[in-house]
């Protein structure tokens, strides 16, 4: 078994919100406990919520479960798109959990078990995209724990600068992805082309949610220019 499909079987594992010890897991995988140390430490480091400790036992901190529901043909292939755009466009966690999604919709996606003959898409690389993935981890990391981050960025006009931001969203904008956050050293709202970063720590300090720097109130910005831009127009 490759090491990101046995990563994916133990997020599968412990996805039931129950401790589990690393020697049943290695029992079950057929691995050392050992190599099941290592595993949870590879995706404790990036970003899955899992509790524990060698010894005692692990379990996901966030279980999540979804109801019961009945999902169109459409909808399984827009989801299955989704998924194809993810495996190439995002970075290694996610790939490993669009492969673990595809793979679970496959199994359950009809009654007989068996994949539609219009399943399956060819996505084209997305090379651009790809670019700054080595951050994508640690920034994801620091949204969920509302942690700053200290960043290096070279600007399309290759002026490099250092900043301290509040990360509050990661967005595809279909060729690129950004980062929407409250930038210190500008004092407002920043966007930045992950892949013009060039460097990207995670600072250990945590920031609250202050009024007027959440991504609320950015999308709020956001409107208002929008409705203004008439206006100036005219």
């Amino acid at each position: 078994m490759r090491r990101s499909d046995r990563l994916s079987e133990i997020i599968e594992i412990v996805q039931d919100g129950r401790l589990h010890l690393a020697r049943d897991i290695a029992e079950k995988l057929e691995v050392s406990v050992r190599t099941i140390y290592r595993d949870f430490d590879t995706l404790v480091a990036s970003g899955v919520p899992i509790d524990g400790e060698r010894g005692v036992g692990y379990m996901l901190r966030e279980p999540v479960f979804l109801p019961p529901m009945n999902l169109s043909l459409t909808e399984l292939e827009a989801l299955h798109l989704g998924m194809a755009i993810v495996s190439e466009a995002a970075d290694t966690e996610l790939q490993r959990a669009a492969a673990a999604l595809t793979k679970k919709i496959d199994k359950v996606a009809t009654a007989k078990g068996t994949a539609p003959k219009s399943w399956g898409f060819g996505v084209y690389p997305f090379a651009q995209a790809k670019i700054g993935f080595e951050h994508m981890p640690c920034i994801r990391t620091a949204i969920r724990n509302s942690e700053k981050l200290e960043i290096s960025y070279r600007s399309l006009n290759n002026k490099t600068s250092t900043r301290i931001v509040w990360p509050l969203q990661n967005a595809y904008w279909g060729r690129v992805w950004t980062l929407t956050c409250w930038c210190e050293k500008r004092n407002d709202f920043r966007s930045f082309r992950i892949d013009c970063v060039t460097y990207c720590h995670r600072s250990g300090t945590h920031f609250d949610d202050e009024d007027g720097k959440l991504f609320s109130r950015y999308l709020e910005k956001v409107e208002a220019e929008m409705a203004q831009k008439p206006n100036q127009s005219s």
